[in-house]
């Protein structure tokens, strides 16, 4: 059994994983949050996985490189040199990063891809999410990752990307993608692409209840990650939906 280090354990998500864990007969071996030192745990640990915070994700990078670990990372909204620093730790360690860990999600970005595929240019694309008022990022890391799909298929460049709309704005342009981040109650996470032409409307839409299901998908990647060559990974490899 695999000997997890998880960090931001006294958060929402952190929680739901130690839950989840114990539901799984997984082992969270260590325990660590904001203001604790994770490097006297990482050289004892089989894999980290981090739901803390994104500016804590660039050291614990490091830190897992430092040591060879494998890093499941599942915090958003990171600035770009946030970014690249994970990046460069990926060179060394093998890192599982996914704005979101459910595999009923992973399975909207799959199809996603097929319906912007195959829909013609006349079908326009909206993306709508909505998250608790505690949701600190927006888009959300999922939303952004369904736009970045939708982009790749279509051509659409990051210009043609609206993000919600205000005023006189004229007709909607056949090659743009509309996005609009709803916050509000206590709402886990919903996601809708819609593809709507003249005379019909195709709606892609996944609604979590419980964070349960990220946990799992977590620690199924925690799993899946032990022993894969250094470089970045998504859930779609995990999923084996590539």
């Amino acid at each position: 059994m695999a000997k997890i280090l998880l960090n931001g354990c006294k958060g929402r998500m952190g929680q739901a994983i130690i839950e989840a864990a114990k539901d799984a007969g997984e082992e969270i071996a260590f325990k660590t949050d904001m203001g604790d030192n994770p490097e006297e745990f990482i050289k004892d640990c089989d894999v980290a996985i981090d739901f803390s915070f994104r500016d804590a994700i660039p050291k614990l990078a490091e830190l897992c490189a430092k040591y060879k670990k494998p890093l499941v990372i599942g915090t958003t909204g990171h600035t770009p040199e946030q970014r690249q620093q994970i990046l460069n730790s990926a060179k060394d360690i093998a890192v599982v990063w996914a704005g979101n860990y459910s595999i009923g999600v992973n399975l909207l970005n799959y199809l996603t891809k097929i319906a912007a595929q195959i829909l013609p240019a006349s079908y326009d694309i909206e993306i709508v999410e909505m998250h608790h008022h505690f949701k600190k990022d927006a888009p959300s890391g999922t939303a952004d990752k369904l736009i970045k799909i939708a982009q790749e298929a279509r051509g659409i460049k990051d210009e043609e990307v609206v993000y919600g709309r205000k005023g006189l704005v004229g007709e909607r342009a056949q090659n743009e993608i509309g996005v609009h981040s709803l916050r509000g109650g206590s709402v886990v996470g919903d996601h809708t692409v819609i593809f709507a032409a003249d005379g019909e409307r195709l709606e892609l839409t996944h609604k979590a209840a419980d964070r349960k299901i990220f946990a799992n998908g977590a620690l199924r990647a925690a799993k899946w990650i032990e022993g894969k060559p250094a470089g970045l990974y998504g859930m779609e490899d995990v999923l084996n939906l590539k």
